[in-house]
């Protein structure tokens, strides 16, 4: 099969497509060829060195995509899940940026005949990851403040959907004017740049007070993000695409009742159960016209480079798939 692989950590230039053997699945995995691969933040991480790899080169990134079952490979006395041909998708299981990838099979969800390959693959991971944020981090009421960062993002739009959906007003930040328009399509009140004074404007849409609270993706504005929320507001923490975050002084939080969160979806996809229940909320909101998909560009595998390179520009407004 093809893969995109990296020997060596570093810029998008590292990365190539390469003829590797093919994965052999193990008992209780089934064999994907996949038809869309959904391109993430945390893939750029892994290819820099950021995130620790196991194994040796060649590394294989990708944790999220769409495809067709090839081959099954059951558990000894048990019944398969999946069959050869069904259409599936996972979010969370390694060396997605190839043809061909084994999957263990309480990680697969089953795809509707109504949701594409390439809506599953822009979906799910990212979709998945707004809504914990927004369910499990902090629970959304109606009438609250949101500040999104990074909002023309491939989360950042899905979040300010789902907030928007849950009744909150949200405030999008982003890099540029040029994607205000894709903020305030997805349902955002009003949105401010990076380049201006933000955490001004944060308190000018929350009437001086400071919003409730602040989806924070981006690591190095962590203590902005702070200074945007108001007394007893909360900090979702979940991302660091701008860097690390500053150290946070536990007196601040004391002197002002304010909280800080962290959030990885690893934690919260525990079981099969867990990934098909959610997903399917997802799927219906697709379906029901709640949740847009927006995809900002196709790249062919082989052109994982560019992709990344894409990605990295913060040029996109929504998600970047990989197509084998």
């Amino acid at each position: 099969m093809k893969a995109l692989v990296f020997d060596r950590f570093g810029g998008p230039e590292v990365l190539e497509l390469r003829e590797i053997p093919d994965p052999i699945p193990a008992p209780g995995h089934a064999l994907v060829r996949t038809r869309a691969i959904g391109l993430n933040f945390a893939d750029v991480y892994r290819r820099r060195g950021n995130y620790h790899l196991v194994g040796s080169p060649p590394y294989i990134a990708g944790y999220e995509a769409a495809g067709v079952v090839e081959a099954v490979e059951p558990i000894e006395g048990a019944a398969s899940p999946v069959r050869i041909g069904d259409r599936l998708g996972f979010a969370d299981s390694p060396l997605a940026n190839a043809e061909l990838v084994a999957v263990p099979f309480e990680k697969l969800i089953p795809l509707p005949s109504d949701i594409s390959y390439e809506t599953a693959a822009a979906l799910l991971l990212q979709g998945l990851t707004a809504q914990y944020l927004t369910r499990d981090s902090h629970p959304i009421e109606p009438g609250e403040s949101v500040l999104v960062h990074a909002a023309a993002g491939g989360v950042g739009l899905l979040l300010v959907q789902i907030a928007k959906r849950l009744g909150a007003r949200v405030l999008g930040l982003t890099s540029s004017e040029g994607k205000t328009a894709a903020i305030l399509a997805a349902g955002a009140e009003a949105t401010a740049l990076y380049g201006d004074d933000w955490v001004q404007a944060a308190l000018n849409f929350s009437y001086g007070e400071g919003v409730d609270v602040v989806y924070e993706s981006i690591g190095s504005t962590l203590a902005e993000s702070f200074a945007a929320t108001r007394t007893g507001g909360h900090v979702v923490f979940f991302g660091m695409a701008g860097g690390d975050p500053p150290l946070v002084d536990p007196r601040m939080l004391m002197d002002t009742s304010k909280r800080i969160t962290g959030g990885d979806l690893w934690n919260v996809l525990r079981t099969g159960e867990d990934r098909r229940t959610r997903a399917a909320e997802l799927f219906g909101w697709v379906r029901q016209g709640a949740l847009r998909v927006t995809i900002a560009a196709r790249f062919p595998l082989g052109e994982g480079a560019a992709a990344h390179a894409f990605l990295e520009s913060r040029k996109s407004s929504g998600k970047v798939l990989l197509v084998p």
